[in-house]
């Protein structure tokens, strides 16, 4: 496995770098914003070798604070943090052969891994539109997670197992520490004594792997992928 954690501490001081030097060309801007957010998450895995999913819910939320430094030109530069509490995990998708010889989903058969994560999303903020009132924004940036908790259930399945379901079932998550790179957009309606009121999708693309994966363990790939669909609420601590 390439070594990912130089490129993003290089990605974050390059951010930093950039951040810096538009703000001494842009028009200056000093508004700080706190408040809180909550969602929902889709989640499936990266596994190599495959193991075919269904797309699992689980829920997001947690702590906002976002920072406004300029205006450069149409666009609204700031950074945002933020402590979030996630679910991810993956539901495996059993098949049996249907009655035209098709292969269909079977309900009888059920396993379910459920990971509860502590998120932190490093953001940059990159806005247009009024000032007070509607905007459109993007953020990107890295994130990093810390397993809390895991649970998985089974049920209904035939026990002779084959390698993947061995290498997986009843085995605890072997890397805790979790690290990617996420980015969305949404829309925000700011408002001048209400604050502001926020709906945004995202996607995070994890870089490691929760699984050991080095040449002699049974996985070359284990990694998370998740939608996140969410509702934020921010009021000004400074304007």
């Amino acid at each position: 496995m390439i070594k990912i954690k130089p490129f993003l501490i290089a990605g974050l001081l390059l951010t930093g770098f950039t951040l810096s030097a538009t703000a001494q060309i842009g028009e200056a801007r000093s508004n700080f914003s706190v408040g809180v957010n909550g969602g929902v998450n889709l989640n499936s895995v990266s596994f190599t070798p495959t193991i075919k999913q269904n797309s699992l819910m689980g829920i997001t939320g947690g702590l906002t604070a976002r920072y406004i430094s300029e205006k450069y030109f149409a666009m609204i530069c700031g950074a945002q943090v933020e402590l979030n509490f996630s679910q991810r995990g993956w539901d495996q998708l059993f098949e049996i052969p249907g009655e035209n010889g098709d292969m269909v989903e079977d309900p009888t058969q059920i396993y379910t891994r459920k990971m509860s994560y502590i998120d932190i999303p490093f953001l940059a903020h990159l806005a247009f539109g009024n000032e007070r009132g509607l905007q459109f924004f993007i953020h990107a940036g890295p994130q990093i997670g810390f397993l809390i908790g895991e649970s998985e259930k089974i049920e209904g399945v035939d026990m002779n197992l084959n390698d993947t379901q061995k290498a997986v079932y009843g085995t605890k998550i072997q890397n805790k520490f979790d690290y990617g790179i996420t980015g969305g957009g949404g829309v925000e309606l700011r408002t001048k004594k209400a604050g502001s009121f926020i709906v945004e999708g995202r996607y995070y693309f994890a870089l490691s792997d929760f699984y050991k994966t080095t040449k002699k363990d049974y996985f070359a790939r284990a990694a998370h992928g998740t939608i996140s669909i969410k509702l934020t609420y921010l009021f000004d601590l400074k304007k």
